[in-house]
């Protein structure tokens, strides 16, 4: 149910496409691993994107997996229909989650990757007690639900205390960063122990979408994951 936290893996986000020519935007990142869909409610951040409509038409193109971050309130009553769309990683945000262990197991007996995803300002400690019971955590490197921010360097010894605890345990629990990754700081987000990487506008605006996600790749394997 896990990736790998051997290896790097590059999720583009589509928000960065161009949503009238969908498929053939999804084609120019088949290279990737997986792309990152992002649903937002208007609600939970002030922005409205896409719903499960959405992800089950990317599911039936491909030519990759699906990996839904739900920016939405109510996780416990809504983040279940996103598995059943077929999405193959369902990340919900722990401030939005009242029983987030019960829906964890949920969605993984949907034989869904369950993520559990963190605000820059929630801290990671309340959690590692229970990492566990969860395929990824995603620790987010910008306010969720605006573009066009800075990347946090702040956000890189919550990355390293995440991995530290998780290495300890001996679990395999992928971290996911997302939110300004590019060329200059995915180095820094695989050496403080993250290993999933969400990149936007880095990939999108590249002129060459494949090329870029190798780049990327290489650069974030290049540092061995933090402990």
């Amino acid at each position: 149910m896990t990736y790998s936290t051997d290896a790097e893996f590059i999720h583009p986000s589509i928000l960065n496409a161009d949503f009238l020519e969908i498929g053939s935007e999804l084609d120019r990142i088949s290279a990737a691993d997986s792309v990152h869909v992002d649903i937002m409610d208007g609600h939970f951040v002030p922005n409205l994107s896409f719903g499960v409509d959405m992800v089950s038409q990317i599911v039936r193109h491909g030519p990759i997996p699906v990996d839904a971050h739900l920016m939405i309130e109510d996780a416990d009553r809504n983040a279940p229909a996103y598995a059943e769309a077929g999405a193959d990683s369902v990340t919900f945000h722990l401030e939005a989650a009242s029983a987030p262990i019960r829906l964890a197991r949920e969605l993984r007996a949907k034989s869904t990757r369950a993520g559990v995803a963190l605000r820059p300002a929630t801290p990671v400690d309340s959690l590692l007690d229970v990492i566990g019971e969860f395929d990824m955590l995603l620790i987010m490197t910008v306010e969720p639900g605006f573009g066009g921010q800075s990347f946090l360097e702040s956000m890189l010894p919550k990355i390293r205390r995440a991995r530290k605890a998780i290495s300890a345990s001996h679990l395999e629990v992928s971290i996911q960063v997302d939110g300004g990754v590019n060329r200059e700081t995915i180095e820094r987000c695989s050496e403080a122990g993250a290993n999933v990487f969400v990149a936007g506008s880095a990939i999108y605006r590249a002129q060459d979408a494949a090329e870029e996600i190798g780049t990327l790749r290489s650069l974030a394997s290049g540092h061995g994951h933090g402990n």
